[in-house]
């Protein structure tokens, strides 16, 4: 018997905390991870269509790097704009998007999708960078 108020495919795990770095899997499409621990790398499954994750970072202002990592046959394109200036992470396999540290805010956050052949940027917040 489906719970009050849930949806066919609901996943009950939506938000989850991520507290030390780890390598996410298409199982774990559609849900929001929160990032409270400083110098994480979280590296992203092998680009499929239809697959989104979104990160936020959960810690205190200016306390927080938080790494994105796709596979090094993937890359991460999209811009960020940031006041005045926009970023852009150009889709250079296995180049990682950064929350910088520094600036960090909490509540920052990135949203990525892919299309099976790349990952693309569709949402952001706060201060990001493109590895160089």
């Amino acid at each position: 018997m489906a719970k009050l108020g849930a949806r066919a495919g609901w996943n009950e795990n939506y938000v989850q905390s991520i507290t030390a770095s780890t390598t996410l899997t298409a199982g774990d499409s559609g849900k929001v991870f929160t990032v409270a621990t400083d110098a994480l790398v979280i590296t992203l499954p092998a680009v499929a269509a239809g697959l989104k994750f979104t990160f936020v970072n959960t810690g205190a202002d200016g306390n927080n790097i938080i790494t994105i990592s796709p596979e090094s046959s993937d890359a991460i394109w999209g811009t960020i704009t940031l006041a005045g200036s926009v970023v852009d992470l150009g889709g250079v396999d296995n180049k990682d998007l950064i929350n910088t540290k520094a600036s960090s805010i909490k509540g920052d956050s990135a949203t990525l999708v892919s299309d099976g052949t790349d990952w693309y940027v569709t949402a952001s917040t706060g201060i990001w960078a493109a590895e160089a």
